[in-house]
């Protein structure tokens, strides 16, 4: 059983010099702990003017034609420390597209971009916690954090509980991935069981014939077994 002082080293370190870009972000001086009640009065999440839609879940009918690549459904359940289900929550997802790209201007490798696919989607969880994608899996991605650097497929997750204190950004990966070995926002993680967290496994109930390969991807946004946050 993992114990409280396990489970921090779950949590990737601020400061990682093998992931560059913490070198330029990390805070230099001690964190400054805001009030309690500013976390936990804050109810959330607040979703503004745009209701979450059934169809925003499914990123491969955004567009007028089908994206290229894998399709694949993603599902898992929300829960908090105890295991009880997170109800009603908003679960968030971003990605690269199948030639490992963001629609995003930042982004100028030369892969293509594919104008079926924008690469974000939304939706609630159920009474039970469970939340449901269906998109094509993403390709990897060189970065040039480090000489021949490429990013193991992976799809961004961000997760509100019933708190805005409960927040959580992080990222899912594919199971027997060889990238992830040598990924260093993956190895920032101290523990090998925090890593395991962070990987979805094949799943033949998500999967759906004739359609998507299915993929299982539990979150837990507290306690002993949390799901390590992405830096």
């Amino acid at each position: 059983m993992t114990s409280p002082g396990e489970a921090e080293e779950f949590e990737p370190p601020y400061l990682y010099p093998d992931y560059k870009s913490t070198v330029l972000r990390a805070p230099s001086r001690p964190l400054v702990r805001l009030p309690e009640e500013w976390f936990h009065n804050a109810r959330g999440p607040a979703f503004g003017r745009i209701p979450v839609r059934s169809e925003d879940a499914d990123l491969t009918q955004q567009h007028q034609g089908e994206p290229l690549g894998e399709r694949i459904a993603v599902s898992g359940r929300v829960l908090d420390s105890d295991g009880a289900p997170v109800r009603n929550t908003l679960v968030e997802v971003w990605q690269a597209n199948a030639a490992g790209r963001y629609v995003d201007p930042v982004d100028d490798h030369p892969a293509p971009l594919d104008p079926n696919f924008t690469g974000a989607g939304r939706c609630l969880t159920n009474s039970d916690g469970w939340y449901r994608f269906v998109t094509v899996k993403p390709g990897a991605y060189p970065w040039r954090n480090h000489p021949n650097a490429w990013r193991p497929a992976h799809i961004h997750f961000s997760v509100f509980g019933p708190d805005l204190g409960s927040r959580l950004v992080t990222q899912m990966y594919f199971p027997g991935d060889p990238l992830m070995a040598s990924d260093p926002i993956l190895q920032s993680i101290a523990d090998p069981r925090g890593i395991d967290l962070l990987v979805a496994a094949f799943d033949w109930e998500t999967t759906t014939p004739n359609w998507a390969l299915g993929y299982r991807w539990d979150i837990v946004l507290r306690g002993r077994n949390a799901t390590p946050r992405g830096i």
